[in-house]
């Protein structure tokens, strides 16, 4: 897991599940919306995700919002084919 703070002020996380071999699920990212737009959620993902290079599978399951979408494909996710309706969205990034 990985932290943003702004003085002794916890704004942000991002953590995984994985075996560090075959799949490395991004399970949050979570950033204060008082600091939406400064690059802190960009900066966890890739963080969070740096020890993790060599696992060619990473996975995020997200609500179904533009904003999300947008956020995900700009760190190089793609959405998964659409499987009917629902809340769900999935993303897979291939290493």
């Amino acid at each position: 897991m990985r932290t943003a703070r702004y003085r002794d002020h916890l704004v942000g996380l991002a953590r995984v599940i994985t075996d560090g071999v075959s799949i490395c699920y991004l399970q949050d990212v979570l950033v204060d919306p008082g600091v939406h737009g400064f690059g802190i959620g960009r900066a966890l993902v890739d963080t969070v995700l740096e020890s993790y290079a060599d696992v060619r599978r990473k996975v995020v399951l997200t609500d179904d919002g533009p904003a999300q979408r947008s956020f995900y494909e700009a760190l190089g996710f793609r959405e998964t084919r659409d499987h009917g309706d629902g809340s769900l969205r999935a993303f897979v990034r291939f290493d």
